[in-house]
């Protein structure tokens, strides 16, 4: 049997996220998917993994709520359940910066498609390609072009960022920057952070690795996309790498979707 993984993310004011995880805990209550939602006041941030069906039944009941009505699905597929437990958790950030004054839902950089960073990178286009993920994500696979900060943790973006620059030629901030990570959701705050730092023309690859991967392949991507769960990484067509290692290796689900 085949089950279904869908990674969402969300950034919406919600005034009371405690009422939200009590709504959506009790819409997953009998089913037989497993995995983590967060909920903070500035929105949700899911893996899920689990039957299909049952799955596509929750997709309805959140299309249903006007807070949710417009998520972005990300899907793949496994031969088991990618998580042990399902957890409904109320956080301060559903990606922590540690930054409350970035509201992604009011400002950040422009999104740009699979297949028009793909054409940049066929062209050879002179722009910077940053990879805005954490050290061992990126030892699993990136951009064959890409730029690391060499991350332990989200929180250090805005300082390995500003070295990053300061130990650039002096036309970088001129020049596009381009970033991506494994779902989007971290470079909706990374790339206000660059705006705020200077650079004048700021993208994020518009739904990640992973979408990159559906839309367009794994054409000028070097190795696998480490994900948040049971699999540890995907290849390019978005299959499993490795054989489910059951718990000796499940990632924080706080980047999830990420």
């Amino acid at each position: 049997m085949r089950y279904l993984n869908l990674a969402f993310y969300h950034f919406v004011d919600l005034s009371d996220p405690f009422a939200w995880r009590d709504r959506l805990r009790a819409r997953c209550q009998g089913h037989a998917f497993r995995g983590t939602i967060l909920v903070s006041s500035e929105g949700i941030n899911a893996m899920l993994s689990g039957p299909e069906s049952e799955l596509r039944l929750l997709q309805n009941d959140l299309a249903a709520m006007p807070e949710f009505s417009r998520l972005e699905y990300k899907e793949s597929w496994s031969s088991e359940i990618a998580f042990p437990r399902m957890l409904v958790k109320v956080k301060k950030e559903i990606i922590p910066l540690g930054l409350p004054e970035i509201r992604p839902h009011e400002r950040t950089g422009q999104r740009m498609q699979p297949a028009e960073l793909k054409r940049w990178l066929d062209e050879r286009k002179d722009f910077t390609l940053l990879d805005t993920r954490n050290d061992y994500e990126v030892d699993y696979g990136t951009f064959d072009s890409a730029l690391s900060l060499n991350l332990d943790h989200f929180r250090e973006f805005p300082e390995r960022l500003a070295q990053l620059t300061a130990a650039s030629p002096a036309d970088v901030l001129d020049r596009p920057l381009v970033m991506f990570c494994t779902g989007g959701i971290r470079c909706e705050k990374a790339s206000v952070v660059a705006l705020q730092q200077g650079y004048k023309e700021v993208y994020q690859l518009d739904g990640g690795i992973l979408n990159y991967f559906k839309d367009v392949g794994g054409e000028h991507y070097e190795g696998q996309c480490f994900v948040f769960d049971r699999r540890i990484a995907v290849g390019t067509d978005l299959a499993e790498t490795v054989p489910m290692p059951g718990a000796t290796q499940i990632a924080d689900t706080t980047e999830a979707a990420s």
